[in-house]
């Protein structure tokens, strides 16, 4: 599910409505943005320009007030200047409130001020994404379609990660009974699957257990889960030798 974060400033014309943007460009996929005003006027023509400029969509941008949000929840809210940190608190009930300092670009009203400040939110806020996946375990690799499907685009790799979800937890040295390779290539495979963020290990003793990664995002489950139901063929012999293994393996997985 993704965060909920509120950017406040005064006017809600250039800091915040430059954050909401910027955050929503760099990281949309894990949070939903929103920005607003203690005393909303309207977007500056210099904060949407130096947006654009950067390549950052803009549609959609608008001076909004506090108001409008009352009741939301939100996990955090991000506060620009030390009026809105003082006002927004009827907002800020049950989420995280971060206190940020950035001087209002619109007072000197200089197309050079606007790109410095958009130029320092944007490292901010880049700070402020790192620290939420570090804090909730997110891979953003995982995140990326074509890294995603660059994984699974080999039959062995899919086949694997389709006989762990079935099975949940499997080493190394069962995989390499279930297809019948060598366990190097194995591991080879596994190693790329995890690198994409699509599973995850977990040491008992002597042996190393794969799983799907938890914190997959949910389009990646849905992929997973309907290839899995529609290709029972990828696995059905895999499987097979799997269930007829009589004991576990008796030399150690690496």
């Amino acid at each position: 599910m993704k965060r909920k974060v509120l950017f406040v400033c005064t006017a809600n014309s250039a800091r915040s409505l430059m954050a909401e943007a910027l955050l929503r460009n760099m990281a949309g996929d894990r949070f939903e943005v929103a920005s607003a005003g203690t005393e909303p006027s309207r977007p500056h023509p210099l904060a949407i320009q130096v947006l654009q400029e950067a390549g950052i969509p803009t549609g959609g941008l608008y001076s909004k007030s506090l108001a409008e949000l009352q009741g939301q929840d939100w996990d955090y809210v991000i506060t620009l200047c030390e009026k809105a940190a003082r006002e927004c608190m009827l907002v800020a009930s049950g989420a995280q409130q971060i206190a940020w300092d950035f001087p209002d670009p619109a007072e000197t009203n200089r197309h050079a001020t606007f790109a410095l400040t958009l130029k320092e939110l944007k490292e901010r806020i880049g700070l402020f994404t790192l620290v939420h996946q570090k804090e909730t375990g997110l891979n953003p690799a995982s995140y990326n379609p074509v890294t995603i499907f660059k994984a699974m685009g080999d039959e062995l790799r899919l086949a694997a990660l389709l006989l762990i979800k079935d099975q949940e937890k499997l080493c190394v040295c069962e995989l390499t009974e279930a297809f019948e390779v060598s366990q190097p290539k194995v591991s080879r495979h596994l190693a790329s699957l995890r690198d994409a963020g699509l599973l995850e290990t977990e040491r008992r003793g002597q042996w190393v257990y794969y799983y799907l990664n938890p914190g997959l995002p949910e389009w990646v489950a849905r992929v997973l889960n309907e290839t899995a139901l529609n290709n029972l063929e990828l696995i059905e012999q895999p499987l097979a030798r799997l269930q007829a293994m009589a004991d576990r393996p008796v030399v150690p997985c690496p």
